[in-house]
């Protein structure tokens, strides 16, 4: 059998287990950052005004 000091120490690392979760997951949720933003989409003018045929 646990002690209650014992039994308090696994529900507080069981608790702090919950909150680190959910926290990592709002964190996640929340990213601004959207690389599919910043991917280039093909040649710009300059590289059409060097190869122009």
């Amino acid at each position: 059998m646990l002690s209650p000091h014992a039994s308090l120490l696994s529900l507080r690392d069981g608790w702090n287990a919950i909150t680190t979760s959910l926290q990592n997951l709002i964190a996640r949720i929340r990213d601004p950052y959207r690389p599919e933003l910043h991917y280039m989409r093909g040649p710009g003018p300059k590289w059409h005004a060097k190869h122009a045929i």
